[in-house]
């Protein structure tokens, strides 16, 4: 699924089919609107993004590729290798079987298994992939998931990685990075793989989602990281997400960025311009600001400052 250094990575991704657990499944999407295939026009690509999950927390990388001819040679990873197939169809050979893809699907290669990737048909094929490292899929469950069968057919997680994926290429904001890719790991391993769920029982998620936000309020500009704001509670980053959840209905990101803009709409109504104020409420740059700012409140940051100006006169 794409190269790495000296390495190879190739993606493999199959028609529907699948093999999974599903008892008791949480919703995996933060509130974020859902959009539709990606175009399969334009050269052969690969273009790698890396995020950092949370302040000083591990990389992550993902690439967005699109391929008409690439073939992968023989390969394998130290990582987990997830992937959502967006366009046309690719043919991966895989635990000694062959793989075929379509739109929609979820591919799961396991740590050090060797595989290939080529165009199924002469459209090509056109992929999104993540590179998890190992405890990223264990924090829901107790020990390693394996998972029978590398494709999945579950059109309601694709869809949030896919669009996870896509949101993090664009803006690799460590918080939300955070909030967004164990919570769909961890859904992934529990609904697909034979490792066995923990408890989601989570005692006093309202106390512990109060305090979540009250640091991130504290420190609104740089956040801290949910992995220690679990260990300062004594619970393990899942717990804290399902917490959290479980009491607000969102995950810490999107309540950080609701009120980002909250913020924002009083600095705005001061008279100061949408830069400055992406700046002072801890957005990462203008765009950001627009983008939660049209997301909460239906316009943007500029035309909500003339709209509120012009009433004053």
């Amino acid at each position: 699924m794409g190269a790495r250094g000296d390495g190879e990575r190739a993606d493999g991704l199959r028609r529907p089919g699948g093999y999974g657990q599903a008892a008791g499944r949480e919703p995996v999407s933060g509130g974020e609107p859902a959009t539709g295939r990606e175009s399969m026009g334009g050269r052969e690509q690969a273009v790698w993004t890396r995020a950092t999950l949370g302040r000083s927390g591990r990389p992550l990388d993902l690439l967005t590729a699109r391929f008409d001819r690439h073939r992968y040679a023989p390969h394998a990873h130290e990582e987990f290798t997830i992937g959502v197939c967006v366009g046309g169809s690719e043919i991966i050979d895989y635990r000694g079987g062959r793989i075929e893809t379509g739109p929609g699907s979820i591919v799961v290669l396991a740590p050090g298994e060797t595989h290939t990737g080529g165009p199924a048909a002469s459209d090509g094929y056109a992929y999104r992939a993540l590179y998890a490292e190992v405890p990223l899929l264990t924090e829901g469950t107790y020990g390693i998931p394996h998972f029978r069968d590398p494709v999945l057919d579950d059109p309601e997680l694709a869809t949030a990685l896919r669009l996870a994926h896509t949101e993090l290429s664009v803006c690799p904001d460590p918080l939300e990075a955070e909030s967004r890719i164990p919570w769909l790991l961890t859904a992934l391993a529990r609904r697909h793989s034979t490792a066995r769920p923990v408890c989601d029982r989570i005692p006093g998620a309202d106390r512990i989602a109060e305090t979540v936000r009250a640091r991130l309020t504290d420190e609104l500009l740089s956040p801290p990281s949910l992995s220690a704001l679990a260990a300062d509670l004594d619970l393990s980053r899942y717990q804290l997400l399902r917490a959290f959840r479980t009491s607000t209905g969102m995950p810490p990101y999107a309540w950080l960025a609701q009120h980002r803009v909250n913020r924002a709409r009083c600095l705005l109504e001061k008279g100061h311009r949408p830069a400055e104020t992406a700046a002072l409420v801890g957005f990462a740059d203008q765009a950001h600001l627009t983008r939660w700012f049209r997301r909460v409140l239906g316009v943007t940051p500029a035309a909500y400052r003339n709209s509120v100006q012009d009433s004053r006169r």
